[in-house]
């Protein structure tokens, strides 16, 4: 059964991070669909960033230790492909 007894603020505050976190597939979607192959734009990594970040701030506030853990480490993997996205279009210009 699911708990919506949690403050308000905090059950929209989590449920923004779900739809950063959720909305980078359909932005991934819609990107390969024009590119007429599967593409990962800048802005799917920078919707990671924020979805997770909103996410993990939501467990701790939980005290939720397997979300805590699911989301600690992601920030970091999505900051490193952002540079290696620029780092690669560095080297194309």
């Amino acid at each position: 059964m699911l708990d919506w007894s949690d403050d308000p603020y905090w059950l929209v505050f989590g449920l923004m991070g779900n739809l950063a976190f959720g909305s980078r597939f359909l932005i991934q979607w819609i990107a390969s669909e024009r590119a007429g192959e599967s593409v990962v734009p800048l802005v799917f990594w920078h919707l990671s960033i924020v979805g997770s970040l909103i996410l993990l701030v939501y467990a701790l506030h939980m005290k939720n230790p397997v979300f805590t853990i699911a989301y600690l480490p992601n920030a970091f993997v999505y900051m490193r492909n952002i540079a290696l996205v620029k780092r690669k279009q560095r080297q194309g210009a």
